[in-house]
C-alpha cells in the first residue's frame, strides 16, 4: 500500500480505501442481518477488509508529514496520534452497544462512520501545504541550527517549479527505503513494541476479569485506560523527543522503564480500582509512548531522510514497512499469549517484558550514534 501511495494522489487513495474499509466492515455485519452461518464468508470479508485498511496508515503519515518540518514534528505528531486511541475507545464502546443484542450493528455502525469520513476527506483533504499557497516546511536542519519555517513562499514556489527538461524525482523503490539508515532498526523494534501494545489491546479484559473478578462490562470499561495513557505517552514521546533531538534514544528510555512496570503491574495491579487505573495508565504511556513516536514522527523523519537529497517520494513507503513489519507483531503477540496463557499469566507478561527488551536492544546501534551526536556537539561548545 505503500509503494501505491507514493504513485498516487493521496486524497483520492485514501478516500477509497475509506470507503472500501466501510463496505467490507458492514458486509461482516450484514452477515448477522442475512443469516449468513458460512465461515468461508466472514474469513473472505476480513482479509478484504485488512488489506483495504493497510491504506489508511501510510497516506494520513505522509500527508501529515508534508505539512510540518523536523523541529516540532515529535510533539505535532504526538498529539496527533492520540486519534489512534481515541478511535480504540470509542470502538469498543460503540461495539459493547450492540454486542448482547444485535452484533451485526456493532460492525455496520463503525462501517458506515468511517466510509462517511472517507467522503468528508474526499472533498477537503489537502495534501501538500503549496496546493493552498502555503510554504512548505524544511525537513532538515539548516546551517545556523534546526529550522521549522520555509523559505518565503515566493521563493519556495519557484524553486518546487520543475525546470525546463527537469523530471520530477521517481518515487523511491522497496529495497531504497530499506537503505534508508535507521528503517531495519526501528521495524523491528516495532514488531516487538507492537506486539506488546495489541495483546494489551485484545487480551486486557480477560485478564481484568480473570485475575481481579470483575465484570466482563467493568473490565472492558477499566481497560480502556490502558488507551488514555497511550494517549499521553505519545505526547510526552513527541515531546521530548523534540528537545532532545534523540528520537531512538526516547524511545529505548521509555521501553527499559516498561518492563519493570510491567512486572509491577501483574503482581500488585489488581490491588485495589485505585492502583489499578494508576498502573493502567502509567503501562499505557510507556508502552504506547514508543509505538507511537515510531510510527509517525520516526517514519516521517526517515521519508525525509537526508540521504534522499530532497527526494519527497519516500514518505508513504517507510512509513509501511515499518508499519508493516510491526503489523506481524501485532499478528504475532496475541497468538503467543492464547498459547501461553493456559499455563498462567506470569508467563504472558514474562513473554511481554522479553519483547520489550528485544525491542529496546534492536534499537541500540541507533541509540550509540545519537549518544555520539551529543557528545561531539557539547565537546564543540566547550571548544
Amino acid at each position: 500500500s505503500g509503494i501505491f501511495g507514493e504513485r498516487l494522489p493521496l486524497r483520492y487513495y485514501l478516500s477509497s480505501g475509506m470507503l472500501l474499509s466501510g463496505l467490507f466492515t458492514a458486509l461482516f455485519g450484514l452477515g448477522y442481518f442475512w443469516n449468513i452461518h458460512v465461515l468461508w464468508y466472514f474469513i473472505i470479508i476480513q482479509i478484504c477488509n485488512g488489506l483495504v485498511q493497510t491504506t489508511g496508515w501510510p497516506a494520513v503519515v505522509a500527508c501529515v508529514g508534508n505539512w510540518f518540518g523536523k523541529g516540532k514534528r515529535g510533539l505535532i505528531m504526538g498529539i496527533w496520534n492520540s486519534h489512534t486511541s481515541v478511535g480504540n475507545i470509542l470502538g469498543s464502546l460503540i461495539a459493547g452497544a450492540w454486542v448482547s443484542s444485535a452484533w451485526g450493528l456493532s460492525f455496520v455502525v463503525p462501517g458506515v462512520v468511517i466510509a462517511s469520513v472517507g467522503l468528508v476527506c474526499f472533498f477537503f483533504l489537502v495534501e501538500h501545504p503549496e496546493d493552498v499557497g502555503c510554504s512548505p516546511p524544511l525537513h532538515h536542519e539548516a546551517d545556523g541550527g534546526a529550522a521549522e519555517e520555509g523559505p518565503p513562499l515566493s521563493s519556495s514556489r519557484a524553486s518546487l517549479e520543475p525546470k525546463e527538461g527537469a523530471e520530477e524525482p521517481a518515487a523511491i523503490s522497496f529495497l531504497g527505503a530499506l537503505r534508508i539508515p535507521g528503517v531495519v532498526e526501528f521495524s523491528l523494534c516495532l514488531l516487538f513494541a507492537k506486539l506488546v501494545s495489541y495483546t494489551f489491546l485484545y487480551w486486557l479484559p480477560l485478564y481484568i476479569v480473570n485475575v481481579a473478578h470483575f465484570g466482563a462490562k467493568e473490565a472492558g470499561d477499566l481497560s480502556t485506560l490502558f488507551d488514555v495513557g497511550g494517549i499521553l505517552g505519545g505526547i510526552i514521546a513527541g515531546l521530548v523527543s523534540d528537545y532532545t533531538g534523540g528520537r531512538a534514544t526516547t524511545c529505548c528510555v521509555m521501553l527499559v522503564v516498561a518492563a519493570p512496570m510491567l512486572f509491577l503491574y501483574n503482581h500488585i495491579g489488581q490491588n485495589g480500582i485505585g492502583t489499578s487505573i494508576a498502573m493502567l495508565i502509567v503501562c499505557g504511556g510507556l508502552v504506547n509512548g514508543p509505538y507511537a513516536l515510531i510510527t509517525t514522527a520516526v517514519s516521517a523523519d526517515l521519508g525525509t531522510h537526508e540521504s534522499l537529497q530532497g527526494n519527497a517520494k519516500a514518505l508513504s513507503t517507510v512509513t509501511a514497512i515499518i508499519d508493516g513489519t510491526g503489523s506481524v507483531g501485532a499478528a504475532l503477540g496475541p497468538l503467543l499469549a492464547g498459547l501461553i496463557s493456559p499455563t498462567g499469566w506470569n508467563n504472558v507478561f514474562y513473554m511481554l517484558i522479553t519483547a520489550d527488551v528485544l525491542a529496546c536492544l534492536l534499537l541500540s546501534r541507533v541509540v550509540l550514534k545519537e549518544v555520539r551526536g551529543w557528545c561531539g556537539s557539547m565537546a564543540r561548545k566547550r571548544g
